[in-house]
């Protein structure tokens, strides 16, 4: 029996990795935590009695007290980054679903790993922004690394039973997002609710508006650089519009290998939870001869500007993975809010990486401190009305 802690339950991620627990008998859930999502911990806490539970919204943590009383919860009630750190090192967990959004999950993340939990990663921004750090922890702590992103799990997939040096290069491929084909002029259209109408998946708003953005395969580019172990000249994006291949691997021998499969999370998710054995399937089955035809095209890295951008801050090293992405976060955020405009996202992110270049030595403590002063920075110099 597996015993699964959640971090993040509410959301995407954490709604269908319940659904893979509820299905998987040799999975237990342990422990959870969610932001202010009440209902959804009412329910979880009715189904699931996991042993402790986490709320990371101030305002919402005293009602979670009168729920817990009402529920005649028996278990532990936490909260705030402490609670997460707790959810995330519970003694008896084996793995940890780290299925937040931002900067928020980096700190539990590195918790987990240094309790020796095994990390089935959804959080992409932990590797972005702390990469060399996170992965230097798990091979220190013999912790293994499981990706949940559908891009990475089919590349960490393809790459069962082959060596690394055997590796020539990782085909990352992309939806597009809604605007594919669309050019500069046009995204100075976008409106918040053309950003969140993703063609192929159901997200949360912040990685819609990501993937819109292309921002999204950006974050994975430099994911995939901490987690192969490849360099990004090594690592290339194909926009596929089906989103049936779900990435690829190009071995030195020029044969390429895929995974395929129905975009549906849960798969992943599955996959890692279970890993390395595969379970009944939860994704609903492929048919290839309905979908009849694959298509792909070379991204539009002069209209989707962030990509190229998050290669620029890979390549340059340091702290700039983590300016780009605090940026980016902070600038998301602003568009969600309607203070700025949809096109001003990739000024703001390519401004903020020169603004602020040389930070010195990545270290935990300077990825923190660099990800205030650049949501400062963002929200100071660039909030429009």
């Amino acid at each position: 029996m597996k015993k699964i802690s959640i971090i993040g339950a509410s959301g995407s991620i954490g709604t269908q990795t319940l659904d893979v627990i509820r299905k998987e008998s040799g999975l237990s859930l342990i422990g959870v935590s969610v932001h202010s999502n009440l209902k959804k911990l009412k329910e979880i806490i009715m189904e699931f009695h996991p042993s402790a539970v986490a709320v990371t919204s101030e305002k919402h943590y005293e009602e979670a007290k009168d729920l817990v009383r009402e529920l005649e919860y028996q278990g532990e009630l936490s909260f705030g980054i402490e609670g997460l750190i707790h959810i995330a090192t519970l003694h008896e967990v084996d793995t940890v679903v780290t299925s937040l959004v931002g900067m928020v999950g980096l700190k539990p993340t590195v918790a987990a790993i240094k309790a020796g939990k095994n990390i089935a990663l959804a959080n992409k921004e932990t590797l972005v922004a702390a990469g060399e750090i996170v992965m230097d922890l798990a091979r220190k702590n013999k912790v293994s690394i499981l990706p949940v992103d559908s891009e990475h799990s089919a590349i960490f997939q393809s790459l069962q039973g082959s060596k690394h040096e055997e590796i020539g290069k990782i085909i990352l491929t992309a939806s597009g997002g809604p605007f594919r084909g669309r050019d500069k002029a046009y995204l100075k259209t976008v409106t918040k609710e053309m950003a969140l109408k993703h063609p192929n998946w159901v997200m949360g708003a912040k990685i819609t508006v990501d993937s819109s953005t292309m921002m999204n395969k950006g974050l994975e580019v430099i994911e995939a650089r901490w987690l192969f172990d490849v360099g990004y000249d090594n690592i290339e994006v194909y926009v596929h519009p089906e989103s049936i291949i779900h990435s690829m691997v190009q071995y030195r021998d020029n044969s390429i290998i895929a995974q395929l499969g129905a975009p549906d999370m849960r798969l992943p998710i599955q996959y890692a939870l279970n890993y390395p054995l595969r379970s009944h399937a939860v994704a609903d089955e492929l048919d290839l001869l309905k979908i009849g035809s694959l298509n792909f095209h070379k991204p539009d890295t002069d209209t989707f500007r962030l990509l190229e951008l998050a290669y620029t801050a890979g390549r340059r090293g340091g702290l700039q993975t983590a300016v780009m992405n605090s940026a980016n976060e902070e600038a998301v955020e602003l568009f969600l809010d309607d203070r700025i405009r949809y096109y001003r996202i990739a000024e703001i992110v390519e401004e903020a990486m020169d603004q602020f270049r040389d930070l010195g030595e990545i270290t935990l403590d300077k990825v923190l401190e660099t990800d205030i002063h650049v949501r400062d920075y963002v929200r100071r110099k660039f909030k429009e009305v």
